[in-house]
This record gives C-alpha cells, sequence and structure tokens, in this order.
C-alpha cells in the first residue's frame, strides 16, 4: 500500500467520523414533549389491549414502509430476530419506544452493509480508479464491516448513555419518591408526581417512572409493571428498588422504611464510587503528563540555558 492510497484512507475515516459526530447530536430527539407523548402512547396502548381483550376488533395496521421492512425479513427468514427478546429488552433500554423499532434496527443491520458496499464500490470505481485491485476490495470490505457494525455500534451507545443518565437522577427520585411516600401518598400518586418533578431535570428518569404508573393502572399484575420497569433500565439500583417494592407489597412492611434504606445506601455508593474515582486520577495522569507536560516543562526551563549555552559556544 503506498503513501498516497494510506493517506486517502486516513482522510476518508477522519471525514466519516466529522459528519457523524455533526450528525449524531443533530439525530437524537431527547426533549421531554415526546418522552410524555411515549407516556401516553403507553397509557394508550395498555387501554386498548384491555379494550381489545373484552371486545375483540380489527388491529392497526403498520405504517407502509414498516410493512415492507418486516416483507423483506421474512422473505430472508429472519422473522425469528424479531421475536428476540434480547433484542426487544436493549430496543427499551436504548429508549426507543416506537412499535416499529425492532424491525427498524433488524432492517438496518441486513440493508446498510449493501447499501455501504454499493456505496464503497462506487467510489472506489470513481475516485480511486486508477488505484490496485487490492485497494478498492480494501475500500468494499470497510463499507460492509462499517454497515454490519454502525447499527449495534449506536444501539449500545444510545443504551449506555441513557443508562448513565438514569443512574445520575436515581438517587434524586428515590429522595423523592421517599418524601411523596411519607406526606402521605400511595405508590402510584408518588409515581405521578415524581414524573412531574423530574420532566426538565431528568425526562428519561421521568419517562420511565411515567410508564410504570400507567402500567400500574391498566396491568392485571403489578409485579409485571415493576419487573418491565427492571427490565426498561437495566440498572442494578433499580432491580434493588423494584426487590424492595415486591416485597413490600407482599409481607405488608412499610414501603418508606424500606425506600430510606434503599436512599441510604445509593447515597454511600454514589461517594464512594467518586472517591474511587478520585483515587485512580493521579494514575491516569502520569501518562498524559509524561507524554505533553513533561516535555514542554524541560523545554522552557532549560531552553533559555541551552540558547544562552549555544550563543556562548559561538562567540
Amino acid at each position: 500500500m503506498s503513501l498516497s492510497t494510506l493517506i486517502v484512507l486516513v482522510a476518508a475515516l477522519a471525514a466519516f467520523a466529522s459528519v457523524m459526530a455533526i450528525a449524531l447530536p443533530l439525530m437524537q430527539r431527547d426533549q421531554l414533549a415526546s418522552r410524555l407523548k411515549a407516556v401516553a402512547a403507553r397509557r394508550q396502548e395498555l387501554s386498548a389491549r384491555q379494550r381489545a381483550a373484552l371486545k375483540p376488533g380489527r388491529r392497526n395496521q403498520p405504517k407502509r414502509h414498516v410493512g415492507a421492512m418486516r416483507a423483506v425479513l421474512a422473505r430472508l427468514n429472519l422473522q425469528k430476530l424479531l421475536d428476540d427478546r434480547e433484542l426487544k429488552m436493549k430496543v427499551q433500554q436504548a429508549g426507543w419506544r416506537h412499535q416499529s423499532a425492532a424491525v427498524t434496527y433488524t432492517f438496518s443491520r441486513v440493508a446498510l452493509p449493501v447499501v455501504l458496499l454499493s456505496v464503497s464500490l462506487l467510489y472506489a470505481g470513481g475516485v480511486l480508479a486508477d488505484k490496485p485491485l487490492g485497494v478498492k476490495l480494501l475500500v468494499g470490505l470497510g463499507g460492509i464491516g462499517v454497515g454490519a457494525y454502525l447499527p449495534k455500534l449506536l444501539l449500545t451507545n444510545a443504551i449506555q448513555k441513557r443508562q448513565q443518565a438514569l443512574a445520575r437522577a436515581f438517587p434524586d427520585m428515590l429522595d423523592l419518591m421517599l418524601i411523596c411516600i411519607e406526606a402521605g401518598l400511595s405508590i402510584e400518586a408518588a409515581l405521578l408526581r415524581v414524573t412531574d418533578e423530574m420532566g426538565e431535570g431528568s425526562p428519561q428518569m421521568a419517562e420511565e417512572i411515567g410508564l410504570t404508573a400507567a402500567e400500574l393502572a391498566f396491568l392485571s399484575e403489578r409485579r409485571q409493571a415493576w419487573d418491565n420497569l427492571a427490565e426498561r433500565t437495566g440498572l442494578p439500583q433499580v432491580k434493588a428498588l423494584v426487590t424492595a417494592l415486591v416485597q413490600a407489597e407482599k409481607y405488608g412492611t412499610p414501603v418508606s422504611q424500606a425506600l430510606r434504606v434503599l436512599a441510604t445506601e445509593t447515597r454511600e455508593s454514589r461517594m464512594a464510587s467518586a472517591e474511587k474515582k478520585a483515587a485512580a486520577l493521579p494514575a491516569k495522569l502520569t501518562v498524559p503528563m509524561i507524554l505533553f507536560f513533561l516535555p514542554v516543562l524541560f523545554l522552557v526551563i532549560a531552553g533559555p540555558a541551552a540558547i544562552q549555552v549555544s550563543r556562548n559556544l559561538g562567540h
């Protein structure tokens, strides 16, 4: 591989990274209105499910493009991927509440490698027409690799960002919920109050709590609503909260006492995590200081002396 080919590949990767860095924040729709709309949609879905159970009617037809994607997946015998429980759980953890999210994600994993392969071949045949065949094949393989890995990367990144936001807001949610319970509100009323209060500060947590309140109002089993909350978030703290609430409802123990213990443990765990990060900071700064700070420091200190010595030797 020649130097010019390597420069072209590095420039292409840098341009792709720049476009993605600019496009990803614009593609995110992390607004309170959309999250409250998702909660309302969940309420309507549960209500419609109950009405359908009492009086069966015609199901809502999916959108045309969703039906086309589903038909393509069915033709490729990939329908079983849509029924994968792990995929549905990951889509929920990413905050993609639309019913067609699993279909769109699965279809993108199939179609995107083909699309990027076509774009790579067009690019190789046009811009890199005078390059060797190995370079063209490398560009095509790069397009396939990016297309195959990009949907999974976006999903994993969305899950991690959402879980980080939920983990930061969890102690405040727990304290607010404890205050509401001790003030005499029921669990459902406390969840609705938490949803209203945390709508601006943490839309992600407000959405999850609002969905849980909706499911508690419509689902026949309350435990299922709590289990859905733990599954949607995927956080150990939320799982501990769900376990405490389920046990409190089962054995009749005071909910406020369980919440107070969890709130104390959460604050202590958060403080311990902060202290752990602070203790690891000197070790992490060692390499950047050696590579970037010390050479500049030595240059500033020894530079004037070296210039003076060189002048004296010149005279």
